[in-house]
């Protein structure tokens, strides 16, 4: 058994535990409202944050949106190490787990878009957890526009990818496991975003429960990677190493024969 299967168990465990502990540090300093709050109002006399007392008043720019937890100081620094390191260890996972299909197996379409799509994940939410969205809305907006729909994407070429490799009993489970979580984030990923364009209050703090919901399922697909990477050994990543070296071998003696053809054109020429 591989030590490499604690990074995917990792990520999940980081991830979550995180961004409840940024949205528990919005709450103590009240720069959100508790998820179990449903009711909103259009004004306050009093903003949230000095507002004092058990009965809050809340509006829309206190829905506890897993963003507006990472909006202000001091969770804004948490957060964005939070998405920092999350998408560090995004990015290897993906790296390793496209090698390990590699050497398992043999590389594929679904193996390489698996690799692009998770790496332009990580690329997002890196943008996501550095441009907070009261301060730079569009850069967020855009992150989010990228990280969310990628890793949708990743998921479904990942469950399909299971499938593909499946050979024992276990990877069929594995395979109806992934595929279960694969749906239940497509469905609370298009309930998230139908319901945040509705101007109803509870619905868009519906929105907000959804996103929490499609997050968590995210990092824990990417722990269900803990079952294959047991097997994966310290000649995997030298799996890369030496597709790169051969496509650069390939490379040269491409360039060779093409120079080759052109000298006799040229001394005909001469």
């Amino acid at each position: 058994m591989s030590l490499w299967m604690i990074l995917p168990v990792s990520l999940p465990a980081l991830t979550i535990t995180g961004i409840w502990v940024v949205y528990a540090m919005a709450l103590y300093n009240q720069h959100v409202c508790p998820v179990d709050n449903w009711m909103y109002n259009q004004t306050c006399e009093v903003d949230l944050p000095f507002q004092r007392g058990p009965i809050q008043c809340c509006t829309l720019d206190n829905i506890p949106l897993i963003s507006k937890c990472g909006t202000l100081p001091p969770e804004s620094c948490f957060f964005s190490l939070i998405c920092s390191t999350g998408s560090f260890m995004v990015m290897v996972i993906v790296l390793l787990r496209y090698a390990h299909v590699i050497e398992k197996h043999q590389n594929c379409v679904l193996n390489t878009a698996s690799l692009s799509t998770g790496w332009i994940c990580a690329a997002g939410l890196i943008m996501v957890g550095n441009f907070q969205v009261d301060n730079a809305k569009v850069l967020h907006y855009v992150g989010a526009g990228v990280a969310f729909p990628t890793s949708m994407l990743f998921v479904c070429l990942q469950s399909a990818l299971t499938y593909r490799l499946a050979k024992t009993q276990g990877d069929y489970n594995m395979g109806h496991l992934r595929l279960l979580m694969t749906l239940l984030a497509f469905v609370a990923l298009v309930l998230s975003g139908v319901f945040f364009v509705q101007e109803s209050f509870v619905l868009q703090h519906t929105s907000a429960i959804f996103e929490w919901v499609f997050c968590m399922i995210i990092m824990l697909f990417f722990g269900t990677f803990a079952f294959e990477f047991a097997g994966i050994s310290g000649d995997t990543m030298m799996v890369l190493a030496r597709r790169q070296s051969l496509q650069t071998r390939d490379h040269k003696i491409e360039s060779l024969s093409v120079a080759n053809q052109l000298q006799p054109e040229s001394l005909s020429i001469l």
